[in-house]
């Protein structure tokens, strides 16, 4: 596989208790997870407020609306639904105002799906080029939803175009140092991601179970 994968866990997927998941995320980060992922902007937000003791890498891996922009572009550690020029502008003018230098990564949406968001792939090297330009925020790679399949082999050909669509853009012309790293691999499909070159997998189902 040539580099390891980072293991992120999804907060978003544990059931929830009274404390909104809190007590999951603490366990975990006890057990020695650093960073975690959540689908939402302001329940993000909510546990970014009640664990600022603990050094967490909080991701956004959720759809990013640009009038949440300039809150997330100074909360997040990482954004992974990147989709427009737009976005980018408005989250790198937020890392600039806040002083900080989040990871972006561009979802691409591959399937054409209706209940997913992402860039279409034609309009990605345009989304690259600008990310790559930001004076705060730093592109780092590319992310993937593929759309569900009970056999997660079914979505070995969606992590390869993102990983052959990756490379393109390197000999296009984009620095490699910003498109190092791809997001792709969840709970059911993460073990055929890492094999197509993930180096990010999202993983919160499989540990903290469905959410309530």
């Amino acid at each position: 596989m040539g580099r390891s994968s980072k293991f992120q866990i999804s907060s978003n997927g544990a059931a929830r208790n009274d404390s909104g998941g809190l007590d999951e995320v603490r366990a975990a980060y006890e057990a020695g997870q650093r960073d975690f992922g959540e689908n939402k902007v302001q329940e993000a937000l909510q546990k970014i407020e009640a664990t600022t003791e603990l050094p967490i890498r909080w991701h956004l891996i959720g759809h990013l609306q640009s009038n949440k922009a300039k809150r997330a572009g100074s909360a997040f550690a990482a954004i992974h639904s990147v989709d427009s020029i737009d976005l980018v502008r408005r989250l790198d003018a937020a890392a600039r105002e806040g002083g900080v230098r989040p990871d972006l990564y561009v979802q691409v949406d591959l399937a054409g799906e209706s209940t997913k968001f992402g860039a279409p792939e034609s309009d990605v090297p345009g989304i690259v080029r600008a990310a790559a330009a930001c004076q705060a925020a730093v592109l780092r790679g590319l992310m993937l939803l593929p759309p569900w399949f009970d056999d997660p082999e079914q979505a070995r050909p969606y992590f390869r175009r993102l990983r052959l669509l990756r490379d393109r853009l390197i000999e296009d012309g984009i620095d490699q140092a910003h498109l190092g790293e791809l997001s792709m691999g969840m709970s059911h499909d993460f073990e055929v991601a890492i094999a197509c070159g993930a180096t990010h997998v999202r993983i919160g189902t499989a540990i903290f179970g469905h959410r309530a």
